[in-house]
């Protein structure tokens, strides 16, 4: 069985499917990567909840930066926040986002309830 929450005609937020939650990308705002960062990871973290999942769960993430240079801002960020032990298999590149103005766009899966 295929559960979609928080459904438009574009796309869902969260698609949970046989024990696993795939989440849209999460933008954050801020003017620095780091304000970006930490508004989409609170965002990453409401959509785990309403899937029945949380940070400890998280399967794979997949970091899309605007500019490399801003790696490590956002890895000070990201490495605060998750939790010791349960780091996630992650993939960063850079890429052109949907906006000038977005610095970071995350996506999640995780194991969920």
């Amino acid at each position: 069985m295929i559960e979609r929450i928080d459904t438009g005609p574009r796309m869902s937020k969260i698609v949970k499917h046989n024990g696993v939650a795939y989440l849209c990308g999460q933008v954050g705002d801020g003017a620095t990567v780091a304000e970006q960062t930490r508004d989409c990871l609170a965002r990453v973290e409401a959509l785990l909840e309403k899937a029945g999942s949380s940070p400890r769960q998280i399967l794979q993430a997949i970091v899309w930066l605007a500019d490399m240079k801003d790696f490590g801002e956002m890895n000070e960020v990201w490495d605060a926040w998750v939790p010791e032990g349960h780091a996630p298999a992650r993939a960063c590149g850079e890429a052109r986002l949907a906006r000038p103005d977005l610095k970071v766009e995350i996506i999640v899966t995780a194991a969920c309830d």
